[in-house]
């Protein structure tokens, strides 16, 4: 099994705005490993888009009328199994250097995704979601550096699994039951909820009235967009904020925060704790998240066997107390979050997706 180090207490210094820029500049690059894809839409489900039918739209809206899906959409996956299907058959045909397993991430998320700004060229992905990568390699092709990781940006999420260019996202990625009709989800593998990231010197407290003529920044794609654009049609987000500043990756929004172009970034808590990690001048606003919401493993909505092997993959990773989800919780977000993961823990899984 993969050896990982404990993290480098050195990229406390990372969020100066140089080195965010710089850091950007590279997943930039790095994103180009990816086919060039234009993006199904810029809202939350990734779908939507100039080039989507309204017809398309309308089915895509009737995701959510499902009470079931809207309550409790992370428990509308599949039973756990072991077995292969033709979806892990094809990853395991494939020869050579390109045997290997095809994993949308990121690249700049501290703690979660990133690589160390000092490593050099070669400085490896590491982070929470990145072991959890590395296990379902291991069980699946039987070495956990079987993985050819993309870089993909928030907004690309989706396009990258329904083109093929992945077989699945680890990314920090919400189940939602409106991108449930674009993808599969896995069974959830951590609990969070959004959050206001503002200056600590700011007089924002919170997602309150203090937000009031600010401008909020968040990531195309995400459901931090998706809530803020619904609570300001509800009257729940105070009409004065401004929430027009979006961006392709949600790490830009720092650095937008930290040159003086934005005054709040609204993202999971889970992500803003290490974006305060990562610059000590900015800090979480609030008590406690004013949203729940679980990541989970997305995939093709088709990959049934697939969706049912990371599953089991989960089941197992979560039992494991020598390296499973435990140890990689304390390895990598015990500093941000809080020694005790109780908090952070998904809930029991249910599996109530039939097919």
């Amino acid at each position: 099994m993969r050896t990982r180090g404990q993290v480098q207490t050195g990229l406390k210094g990372w969020g100066g705005v140089g080195a965010m820029a710089a850091v950007c500049a590279l997943v930039l690059a790095f994103a180009l490993l990816l086919p060039s894809a234009r993006s199904h839409g810029d809202g939350g489900t990734g779908t939507g888009g100039p080039g989507v039918t309204r017809a398309e739209q309308a089915a895509a809206a009737k995701a959510c009328d499902d009470p079931a899906k809207k309550a409790h959409p992370e428990y509308q996956t599949l039973l756990p199994s072991g077995d292969d299907g033709p979806t892990i058959e094809k990853i395991k045909a494939r020869k050579g250097a390109k045997r290997k397993l095809w994993v949308g991430v990121d690249q700049n998320s501290y703690r979660w995704g990133y690589r160390n700004p000092n490593g050099g060229p070669g400085a490896d992905l590491k982070g929470f979601d990145i072991d959890l990568v590395h296990r379902i390699a291991q069980d699946i092709l039987g070495d956990p550096n079987a993985v050819q990781f993309k870089a993909i940006p928030t907004n690309q999420r989706i396009p990258a699994i329904q083109k093929g260019y992945v077989d699945m996202v680890v990314r920090t990625m919400t189940i939602t039951c409106k991108r449930l009709d674009d993808v599969a989800f896995s069974a959830p593998y951590f609990k969070t909820g959004q959050q206001v990231l503002a200056p600590k010197s700011s007089d924002i407290t919170g997602y309150n009235g203090t937000l009031a003529k600010k401008r909020i920044c968040t990531a195309k794609g995400s459901t931090a967009l998706s809530q803020l654009e619904e609570d300001k049609e509800s009257g729940k987000l105070v009409a004065s904020a401004d929430i027009t500043p979006t961006v392709p990756n949600q790490l830009d929004c720092l650095v937008r925060l930290q040159l003086g172009e934005v005054d709040a970034v609204v993202t999971d808590g889970a992500l803003g704790a290490s974006q305060a990690a990562q610059d000590p001048t900015v800090s979480l606003k609030g008590t406690a998240p004013f949203t729940t919401e679980y990541y989970g493993v997305a995939m093709k909505k088709d990959a049934d066997d697939l969706v049912s092997r990371v599953n089991q993959i989960l089941v197992d990773y979560r039992k494991d107390t020598t390296d499973g989800w435990q140890a990689s919780y304390d390895r990598w977000l015990s500093a941000t979050l809080a020694a005790d993961s109780a908090k952070s823990e998904p809930p029991p899984p249910k599996y109530l997706r039939k097919s």
